[in-house]
């Protein structure tokens, strides 16, 4: 990305979004936030996920739409109504930025909308990559849906690409975030049986992966955002006490979660071995592909 581009962003307060939008500045970038509310700053545009309503003359001009915008899926307890503001925030603000960017007489380059490795399922031990299909339950349905709101800009035409991203380690938000202070007090530990695999990102690598998204014209559709070693949670879990030189032998055992968690224990406890192809086949190569070095960069 070479040439100054004006970038337009959903979700550009939270921890990923925050951290691209920085990168993208940081190089000459226009970065265009979209807030909810009023618009206070002249990079900031007014919208509303789930009246389906954008200000369509912040967009005019824009090289590309990154859509990152969505309630914390592990925030909160899953009850109902949560998991209907879950699944609102994410496909009605989709659509709505899908149709903006399909009604604009001069369209972006690229639409890149925010997914989740989430839309596999539980896949136990077996590895997938972005040809295997959704699973089942929830976040799979969700992940469909999600998708598929942005049916309208792949429609115009607009080249567009589903970040499937997996968990994000960093120590300023997200699961990582909860869990260093754990380890760091000596409370950390294995979440059940702690085989269940676990796919992960650096915050860096996130950050390039999106930014590598943007500039790959033979990208679009679906594409895993996760390091290529996917590990355990045992592992992590020796992971995390070697690095924070702490001891992990607290443990949360699988009924317990369940009690305390709900409907979300599935997640924590489910399994995804994902593996980036399609990044890699496009050249991308990662900073911090262990779930060693990730850690050890989420630390600094």
């Amino acid at each position: 990305m070479h040439a100054r581009q004006r970038i337009v962003i959903a979700g550009a307060s939270g921890l990923i979004g925050s951290a691209l939008a920085r990168s993208l500045v940081a190089d000459g970038h226009q970065v265009v936030r979209l807030v909810r509310g009023r618009a206070e700053f002249p990079d900031e545009v007014e919208w509303d996920p789930l009246r389906q309503y954008v200000r369509m003359a912040g967009l005019v001009g824009c090289d590309a739409v990154v859509n990152l915008a969505g309630a914390s899926i592990g925030g909160h307890r899953w009850t109902d109504a949560y998991k209907r503001e879950i699944r609102d925030s994410r496909v009605l603000g989709t659509a709505t930025l899908a149709e903006a960017v399909a009604a604009l007489d001069v369209p972006p380059r690229v639409f890149v909308n925010g997914s989740a490795v989430g839309y596999y399922g539980d896949t136990g031990d077996r590895a997938v990559d972005e040809s295997a299909p959704a699973g089942q339950g929830f976040l799979p349905s969700l992940c469909v849906e999600w998708e598929e709101a942005a049916g309208a800009a792949v429609e115009a035409g607009v080249r567009t690409v589903f970040s499937r991203t997996g968990l994000v380690v960093s120590r300023r938000g997200g699961a990582w975030g909860r869990m260093f202070p754990l380890f760091k007090a000596g409370l950390g530990g294995r979440l059940g049986d702690g085989r269940q695999y676990w796919s992960f990102i650096s915050r860096h690598d996130e950050v390039a992966a999106l930014r590598h998204l943007l500039d790959t014209d033979t990208l679009s559709g679906p594409v895993n955002l996760t390091a290529p070693e996917p590990v355990t949670n045992r592992e992590v879990t020796a992971t995390m006490g070697r690095v924070l030189r702490r001891p992990t032998v607290c443990t949360a055992p699988a009924p317990a979660l369940r009690l305390v968690l709900g409907e979300l224990a599935s997640d924590v406890l489910g399994s995804q071995r994902v593996l980036p192809t399609r990044l890699l086949e496009s050249g991308f190569r990662f900073a911090f592909p262990t779930i060693d070095t990730a850690v050890r960069a989420a630390l600094r």
